[in-house]
Order: C-alpha cells, then sequence, then structure tokens
C-alpha cells in the first residue's frame, strides 16, 4: 500500500512539473527583425500624451500598455526602458535606452525636440542606426499642443535623468514575457492616436540635435553583437522603411504567383459569358388557346397577347396540348401561331379542305399542321374598316371559331 502511494506521489510530481515548464514555454519575438518590436509611432503617440519626461517613461514601460516587446539580453523578459535627457539652449535630445543588466545599456530611438525663434516646436523620434538603419524618422504633428512643451522651456528646468536601473525598478513596472510579432503589432495599433499625423522623412532637421547625441551614445549590445546591425540582417534594404515596403511587395507577389500557378494546374477561370438556355414559355391567349414550347431555336417571337389575330404560321410543327374544336360549317382549323401587326390580314388555306361532320369534341392530341403557300382560295376575313383581322365573332374566350352563316 505504501508503495502505491508512494509511486502515485511521484508521478504526480512529475506531472505537476511538466505542466508548470509547459506554462513558462513562450515563443520569443525572434521571427522577425529586431525593429518590428518598439513602433516609433506609437512612442510618438504617448510622447504627446505625456505631462513629462517621468510621465512619458511609466507609459513606455506600463504592463497594461506593452508599448514595447524588446527582449535584447534574450532572458525571455520585455527589456525596461529608460529614459535620459541631454540638451543645449532650444535643442533637447530625449534618449530611449534599453536596460540589459548592470551598467549595461543600449539605445534604441532618440526624440528631439527644439524650438525656433518664432517659438514654433519641432519634433523627430530617430530611430537607432543599428537597430532601424539609416535615417529611419518620424515626425509628429499633433491635433494639439502636447502639455510636455511647457516643460522643457520652463524657468530653472533640469534634464531629465532616470532613477531606474538595473534590479530596481518602479511599483508599476513589472516584467511579461515577449509576444510574437504579429501580436505584438496588433497590441500597440491601439495605443496610437489617430488623431496625430506621423510623417516619414529622411532626414533632421536639427543639426545641433544629431551633434549633442554622438558625444553620449549608449551602445552595449552593438558592442556585443556587431554581426546584428541592421544593414548585416537585411542587406535588401538600408532602413526599416523599406523593409516593410519590400514584405509587402513580396507578399503581392507571392500572392499573384499562386494564382497563377493555380489556374496553370488545372484551375479555371469562371465563365461569365455563358448563353442562356433557350427555353421559354409562350402564352397566346388569342382563340383561348395555349401553346408551351421548350428547347426551341426557332425564329418565334412573342408578341403581346391580343385576341382574334390570324397570320401565316411560321414553318414549325406545333404541337398543342388542348382539344381541337371545329363546326360542321367550315374547315377553319384552330392553329397557335405568332401574330403579326395588327395592320395587315392574309389569308390562309389549311391543308384539310374536306368538310367535316360535326363529331364530338376529342380529347386526342392534334396533328401536326403545316402552313401552305398562300393561295386565291376564299378570303376569311373581309378587311372590313375597323381593326378587326378576322370575322370571328367578339366573343374569344369562348374556344370555337365559326364560318359566315
Amino acid at each position: 500500500m505504501k508503495i502505491k502511494i508512494f509511486t502515485i506521489a511521484i508521478f504526480a510530481l512529475l506531472f505537476g512539473s511538466t505542466i508548470e515548464a509547459q506554462d513558462r514555454t513562450t515563443v520569443r519575438a525572434n521571427n522577425g527583425d529586431i525593429s518590428d518590436n518598439l513602433d516609433l509611432q506609437a512612442v510618438a503617440s504617448i510622447f504627446g500624451d505625456s505631462r513629462d519626461l517621468a510621465d512619458f517613461e511609466q507609459r513606455l514601460n506600463d504592463p497594461s500598455l506593452q508599448i514595447s516587446n524588446l527582449d535584447l539580453n534574450g532572458d525571455n523578459q520585455v527589456d525596461y526602458l529608460r529614459v535620459i535627457e541631454t540638451g543645449e539652449g532650444n535643442t533637447h535630445v530625449i534618449v530611449i535606452q534599453s536596460v540589459l543588466g548592470r551598467d549595461m545599456y543600449q539605445d534604441v530611438a532618440t526624440i528631439e525636440v527644439e524650438r525656433d525663434r518664432n517659438n514654433n516646436v519641432q519634433v523627430q523620434v530617430v530611430g537607432d542606426v543599428y537597430m532601424y538603419g539609416q535615417n529611419y524618422i518620424y515626425e509628429p504633428v499633433y491635433v494639439r499642443p502636447p502639455v510636455i512643451y511647457n516643460v522643457f522651456w520652463a524657468s530653472n528646468y533640469n534634464y531629465y535623468a532616470s532613477p531606474w536601473s538595473w534590479g530596481y525598478y518602479p511599483t508599476y513596472f513589472s516584467y511579461w514575457n515577449p509576444y510574437p510579432v504579429y501580436r505584438y503589432r496588433n497590441n500597440v495599433h491601439i495605443h496610437i492616436n489617430n488623431n496625430n499625423h506621423y510623417n516619414y522623412v529622411t532626414t533632421r532637421r536639427s543639426n545641433r540635435a544629431e551633434s549633442i547625441y554622438r558625444s553620449s551614445r549608449s551602445n552595449y549590445y552593438e558592442r556585443q553583437h556587431p554581426d546584428q546591425s541592421f544593414s548585416r540582417r537585411n542587406t535588401n534594404a538600408t532602413n526599416r522603411q523599406q523593409l516593410v515596403e519590400n514584405r509587402r511587395s513580396n507578399s503581392n507577389n507571392a500572392t499573384r504567383t499562386n494564382r497563377d500557378n493555380s489556374v496553370r494546374n488545372g484551375g479555371t477561370i469562371p465563365n461569365t459569358n455563358v448563353r442562356p438556355s433557350n427555353t421559354s414559355n409562350n402564352r397566346t391567349q388569342g382563340q383561348g388557346t395555349r401553346n408551351t414550347t421548350t428547347g426551341t431555336r426557332g425564329n418565334t417571337t412573342a408578341q403581346p397577347n391580343t385576341p382574334n389575330r390570324s397570320t401565316t404560321p411560321a414553318t414549325t410543327n406545333v404541337r398543342t396540348n388542348t382539344p381541337s374544336r371545329t363546326t360542321p360549317a367550315t374547315n377553319a382549323v384552330r392553329m397557335n401561331t405568332t401574330p403579326t401587326q395588327p395592320t395587315r390580314s392574309v389569308n390562309t388555306t389549311p391543308r384539310n379542305t374536306a368538310p367535316v361532320s360535326a363529331p364530338a369534341p376529342s380529347n386526342n392530341r392534334s396533328q401536326s399542321v403545316r402552313s401552305a403557300a398562300p393561295a386565291p382560295a376564299p378570303a376569311r376575313s373581309a378587311a372590313p374598316a375597323n381593326n378587326t383581322r378576322s370575322a370571328a365573332p367578339s366573343n374569344a374566350g369562348s374556344g370555337r371559331s365559326s364560318g359566315g352563316r
């Protein structure tokens, strides 16, 4: 019994350790470029929403926002980003550094703020050349002047330097694991203020800001990994902007190639020029008779349903499913033909000319009637002055054709 309990306890311990190891396993953000893990438009957006640089640093590292996804030291935890400011006169350079270890910092980006003689403030967010390539710059145009502008030129202003370092972080900060790039991109976009505009440019506006930054640049990660610079990682792009454009072009080309291969390997393109089926149901209400013609390609044209019209039948065998009725006084046979215009009177003579006694109505199908050429036979209609074609009685709905009595 004790052996069984001991065995179960060991199994439960091993199973629990396996689950814990699985919970700690995360996908590291190494399936893209390093520059994919910090969106400079998002940086420019939260900079315009900040009260001062301390508030800006808090927004950069807020676990609820997760603006950054950088893990340069590879410890499966997003690096803390600290903010250091330097400047001269009306020029301020705000440096964003990734904290990789004790006294180990890597510059990620800079924000260069400068005021001209007319008190116009120009802001540029510049990506570090090692991280983003040459001249990857965004100029934010804020919908309203940010409050943080009032801080930089206040009397007795002191440049900001982050009090936080490796192992010593503010209480609001807590580590989180980096996400896959696609998930990070979807998350960070909701924190960009779309009321502002973020213009991509390739030149710096302040020569003074560039010279100030060169004297204080930190590049620990670059020195440790010189072969992982942007130019080494991406030989076909000069900076991140061109990298993104190349990705879009390659994606469009791949989509076009897949479509062409699908057609070449047996795929078909739908043919919209399909001839509709030549099936029509024509109803002629003249003489109370209904004809239904299906799948016929004859030159038969349906006209409006007008009673008491008689024309020369087309050379098409017409099958009627209704009982044929004749009277002893005339040999006229009811023909279901296509009517013509009401201004022409045509004399037709059916093939059956012998008088027929008055038989009982028959339900058998009448044989096909073929029209003959017009002959000098007794005229059915006397072409009266009115528009009536035949001398049939006005009661068209009775279904009987009567001759002159």
